[in-house]
């Protein structure tokens, strides 16, 4: 039956007006004064190295491909990937910062546990890198068969989602629509904060008119034991928690390398003359005057008297004929023009110098570290606004287990590996010098670059190490006896309990 899309926040209204946000976003958009929004299929192009041909005047367009095969240099995904590669989640808190505990200090171990059995570790970095790549990721929390929360991620060539009027934050409806490989069908759910919809078709590519008052052609998906197609929502949210990069540029997002497009591809463009310029003006062309040029028999066209090859001689028993060459192209210009494009490309999107140009000479350390100011500040920036969405992704989680504090607690923090690469030799002085400051031990282990695992694993060992360094023979390292021994002549018998438990707040004490 046709889905009724006249009502407004209406299932089929709220289907028509997101699966039309969804695919209309794919492709490029021109306004009216003739600039072009690139869509996200443009955007993924070029982070995957496949950009627009580029005109060279002269050539033909076949043999201009066959170059940009070889050209092609695609510094866009280097934008991409060195903020991405300096951004790792380590874990949670989820403590009141006033809390004194140990639990409210440390990261939460169900937290962890959660990003553990969800691979996190490794599908994070696609989450960070679909939002640089495509403006926007999102990350889908459910909950599975066993009770326990499932996140994935998803990417905004499937989803969108629609926000409360006035908020930036809070969602009103999420719409996820997706080609169903096994039967062929277009498929779509879309959530609202109370209710959850499925919808099927067999269209391969469902129309969505913003004037039609119907969606024709889709039907509602029937699920066991709910024949409409229509569900509770149990989480009371829509379980679409969005990454979106770079909001201060576009409140639905800017990708890391959309200001940079009009840079690739004038690169693309000195590539393409370059080996033009390589191919046909490299050696010195010669030519000949005075020749009498026969013509074929069966054709009627001149028959070329020299094939132009470096490897060839020309020789002619006319004596009236003329050699010469003529100067063999500068390739110089065609370089700098590259390298000052790159130049441009660094400095706008503040990629470091030394990850375009390659080689690093006599350049001390302290030069290194301020290059890579700017794509520090950078990834800073970026981390404070994906770590408010990881929190919301972790209180959604703790909502599907029933954990209604840690579901409400606004205090919850990120716990971001530093971006900065620091030496051994100054984590350990810095680590030091902290020290001295008074700074608690497991902060400095955290500035040293362990994990959250492996801090908790070191405290356990560090307790170990200080009961078995402490010397049996110590009058004043002795526990209270645990009973009076028989034998005057015996030593009381020991707790052993007292000294492990003595042993780790001695270390925790160092």
């Amino acid at each position: 039956m046709p889905i009724d899309a006249s009502k407004v926040e209406s299932p089929g209204w709220w289907l028509q007006r997101l699966g039309k946000k969804l695919l209309d976003e794919r492709d490029d958009v021109t306004d009216d004064c003739g600039e072009v929004t690139p869509g996200l299929n443009t955007l993924r192009d070029y982070a995957e190295g496949r950009p627009p041909l580029p005109h060279v005047p002269g050539v033909d367009p076949n043999e201009a491909r066959a170059w940009m095969r070889d050209a092609r240099t695609n510094w866009t995904s280097l934008v991409i990937d060195s903020p991405t590669e300096r951004m790792h989640v380590d874990g949670f808190r989820f403590g009141d910062p006033d809390d004194e505990s140990d639990e409210a200090k440390n990261a939460d171990t169900e937290a962890n546990r959660i990003w553990q059995e969800n691979s996190l570790d490794a599908d994070a970095d696609l989450v960070h890198y679909g939002a640089l790549s495509q403006r926007r990721a999102f990350v889908l929390v459910e909950k599975g068969d066993d009770g326990r929360p499932v996140l994935t991620h998803e990417t905004p060539r499937q989803v969108a989602v629609e926000h409360a009027q006035g908020s930036r934050r809070k969602l009103a409806a999420g719409l996820k629509l997706w080609r169903d490989d096994w039967t062929g069908n277009t498929r779509a759910t879309l959530w609202t904060p109370d209710r959850v919809f499925d919808f099927t078709t067999k269209s391969e590519a469902p129309i969505f008119s913003g004037r039609a008052a119907s969606l024709r052609g889709w039907d509602a998906f029937a699920l066991p034991n709910a024949s409409d197609g229509e569900r509770p929502n149990d989480l009371k949210a829509v379980p679409l928690v969005p990454f979106i990069n770079r909001r201060n540029r576009r409140p639905s997002g800017f990708a890391e390398h959309e200001d940079v497009l009009s840079i690739q591809n004038r690169i693309n463009l000195s590539l393409i003359n370059l080996i033009a310029a390589m191919k046909y003006g490299a050696f010195r062309q010669r030519w000949a005057a005075g020749l009498e040029v026969g013509e074929d028999p069966v054709t009627g066209k001149p028959i070329q008297p020299f094939q132009l090859d470096i490897r060839k001689l020309w020789t002619t028993d006319d004596p009236e004929a003329r050699f010469g060459e003529f100067a063999a192209t500068d390739l110089a210009p065609y370089v700098r023009a590259v390298e000052s494009a790159v130049q441009d490309l660094a400095a706008i999107s503040r990629t470091p110098p030394h990850y375009l140009i390659g080689a690093v000479v006599n350049v001390s350390g302290d030069a290194l570290k301020a290059a890579e100011t700017g794509l520090i500040s950078k990834v800073r920036d970026r981390q404070r606004n994906f770590g408010e969405s990881w929190e919301a992704v972790m209180r959604l989680a703790f909502r599907v287990i029933g954990d209604e504090a840690k579901a409400n607690a606004y205090t919850a923090e990120t716990i971001w590996r530093d971006p900065e690469s620091r030496s051994v030799a100054e984590m350990a002085d810095a680590a030091v010098k902290k020290q001295a400051a008074g700074v608690p031990w497991r902060q400095r282990m955290e500035g040293l670059g362990y994990t959250p695992t492996e801090i908790s694993r070191m405290e356990i060992d560090r307790a170990a190490d200080a009961m078995n360094a402490q010397p049996a023979t110590d009058p004043q390292q002795q526990p209270a006896p645990l009973q009076a021994a028989t034998d005057p002549k015996q030593p009381a018998q020991q707790d052993p309990r007292a000294v492990i438990g003595r042993s780790a707040s001695d270390a925790n004490a160092a």
